[in-house]
């Protein structure tokens, strides 16, 4: 890879780009984790990055296909998949720059059939350790615990993570013990869009979501009767189909609520904005997620959302801001009929729903793309390192980030003098800086180094890490850029 000056994803261009993936975008299954790295490798293709996908092949679906200028080679099942890429590995040594090997709850354990000088960079949306006994038998489940965890700890050692949200990298170091650097690469969303229509009249609550078993849809639904008695003319849609459709709607009518929930199951993109332009409120009853990208979207649309702090969600959600965590389920009635009483005072909804789409505006896959391909760079760079022996420019820190800010200087390129997974901002009048791996006092030591005396400097936040070191505490969200580098 060539390695110049210049943004991450220009300094990829020409390089030959592997991702593994257990489904691509057409796979009938596919969702969140699919979206991602897709947004990300088209990104990527338009820059000049040769990027090719191995995954999946479902019935009906072409071998080798060409989406959106991704080259995408499918052979076999959800499991024989993973035999299928570790031969097409072998035989693709020396054709291959660098390789994204998404982990889907078993990883591809690329570094085990790749040569040793290929950057490999593992993508984690989730830790599946707990959901795994929720799809297989007690000793499938033990061996898919045995494979996330102790195995991929091993094979992959000191090689770069990008986890998709700071719970995601708590997981990761607390239930499967990576020690390798972990850098957090968020979703994008879709554009917020103007809002051009007035709210139902009538409370509303929509939730779009896939209807599997650790979403806990029957969890919201048992509390929606004791939120319909305290909320009159309370609407509920759901939007979204799989496996718990049916299960669901009968659950629907066994509580009674026909006349207060909706399941509309799968809908059009345009009817499904309709619903969610309309609404005054989304909900989250998961276990657990990597990201909450169902809520993000919502808030883009304006609609906060009611939902349980667990790992993923509660990164999605700024409490009191853009909706309200919910320590038990047992609170999710009270916490609701709450947010809807909240939401039915103008001025407060018109407030909620401005922060709520400011906060959506932090996110793109233009920057996450930024993102992911500066960890692929830093992890080429670190084994550049090693076969040479060459020291690193700077001894990270585990996972502190800091965040530094002071007066714009126009002859100074931050970008040329900082390690390619940092961050820079640069407005009118000021630079900010997201500084990985690195404390406090590295910080102020670093920029002493570089003639700045002046900077405020202090550790960064979840908000930081996700949606860039210029984003205020507290639903401050963003100012305006007028230029944006990633260095």
């Amino acid at each position: 890879m060539r390695v110049v000056h210049g943004t991450a994803v220009e300094q990829l261009v020409g390089a030959r780009v592997l991702v593994l993936n257990w489904r691509d975008v057409r796979h009938p299954l596919a969702g969140g984790a699919e979206q991602y790295i897709h947004q990300i490798s088209r990104r990527w293709v338009d820059a000049g990055v040769r990027v090719s996908w191995l995954t999946a092949r479902p019935s009906g679906q072409l071998a080798r296909e060409t989406i959106d200028g991704i080259h995408v080679m499918r052979a076999g099942g959800d499991l024989t998949l993973y035999p299928r890429v570790t031969l097409r590995l072998r035989r693709l040594r020396g054709d291959v720059d660098a390789i994204i090997d998404c982990q889907n709850g078993i990883p591809f354990f690329a570094p085990a059939f790749s040569h040793p000088d290929v950057p490999i960079v593992q993508v984690v949306h989730h830790v599946h350790q707990d959901q795994f006994a929720t799809r297989f038998s007690p000793p499938m489940a033990a061996i898919g615990r045995f494979l996330e965890g102790r195995v991929a700890r091993s094979v992959y050692g000191s090689r770069a993570t990008a986890a998709v949200s700071p719970s995601t990298r708590v997981e990761l170091r607390r239930r499967l013990g990576f020690t390798g650097p972990i850098f957090v690469v968020p979703n994008g969303t879709i554009d917020v869009p103007t809002l051009s229509g007035p709210r139902d009249p009538d409370p509303t609550l929509v939730v779009v979501t896939r209807l599997v078993q650790h979403k806990r849809v029957d969890l919201l639904l048992g509390e929606i009767a004791g939120v319909a008695r305290q909320v009159p003319r309370l609407r509920v849609e759901i939007v979204g189909g799989g496996p718990e459709l049916r299960r669901l709607q009968g659950l629907v009518v066994d509580l009674g609520l026909q006349r207060t929930v909706t399941m509309h199951g799968y809908l059009p993109d345009a009817e499904r904005d309709g619903l969610l332009q309309r609404a005054w409120l989304t909900t989250s009853t998961s276990a657990a997620e990597g990201w909450g990208c169902s809520i993000i979207e919502a808030a883009a649309w304006g609609v906060p959302c009611v939902a349980l702090r667990v790992p993923g969600v509660r990164d999605s959600v700024v409490d009191g801001v853009t909706g309200w965590l919910v320590e038990r389920p047992s609170q999710m009635r009270d916490v609701l009929v709450a947010a809807l009483r909240e939401l039915a005072v103008e001025d407060r909804a018109r407030e909620i729903v401005a922060a709520c789409q400011a906060w959506a505006r932090c996110f793109s896959w233009d920057r996450s793309a930024e993102l992911l391909a500066g960890v692929l760079l830093d992890e080429a760079g670190r084994l550049a390192r090693a076969r040479t022996g060459a020291p690193e420019r700077r001894k990270a820190r585990s996972d502190i980030a800091t965040v530094a800010s002071f007066p714009r200087r126009d002859t100074v390129d931050w970008r040329e003098r900082l390690r390619i997974t940092d961050q820079v901002v640069v407005d009118d009048d000021r630079v900010t800086l997201l500084l990985n791996g690195c404390d406090d006092f590295d910080a102020a030591a670093l920029l002493r180094r570089h003639g700045v005396l002046d900077a405020t400097i202090r550790l960064a936040t979840r908000e930081d890490l996700l949606a860039g070191p210029d984003v205020a505490p507290h639903g401050r969200f963003g100012r305006d850029r007028t230029a944006t580098g990633l260095q």
